[in-house]
């Protein structure tokens, strides 16, 4: 498995508080970048956005995703970045979050309908 896939294996522990679902299902996650400095260690930044600009949570998921990521063994820095840009919206999430909070699933074979981000 790459590290990008054990990544987001990790972001899928990490939990809105407000909802019961992960961050990564919930479609908060909209960029992850690695860099590698040296042949071992690797920085990663990680680009989410929050459910509502209000949401008073913010820097404590910020904080658990940083926690987390940063055990696993490539991992030499973790820097995550909250952003509006684009705006979330319920469309962002996977059908199985989708699923979960009683909303309809996307139909996968129209693609128009789901919001493309950096990482796919």
């Amino acid at each position: 498995m790459n590290l990008k896939n054990n990544i987001i294996e990790v972001l899928k522990t990490c939990y809105d508080p407000e909802i019961p679902l992960d961050l990564w299902n919930l479609g908060l996650i909209y960029e992850i970048n690695i860099e590698n400095k040296n042949q071992s260690k690797n920085n990663v930044s990680i680009k989410m956005s929050l459910t509502t600009p209000g949401c008073s949570m913010g820097q404590h998921m910020a904080n658990d995703i940083k926690e987390k990521v940063s055990k696993l063994n490539q991992i030499n820095e973790v820097e995550v970045a909250i952003t509006f840009d684009p705006p979330w919206k319920p469309e962002m999430m996977t059908n199985e979050a989708r699923k979960t909070l009683g909303f309809d699933t996307i139909n996968e074979s129209n693609s128009n309908q789901k919001v493309k981000t950096e990482w796919e």
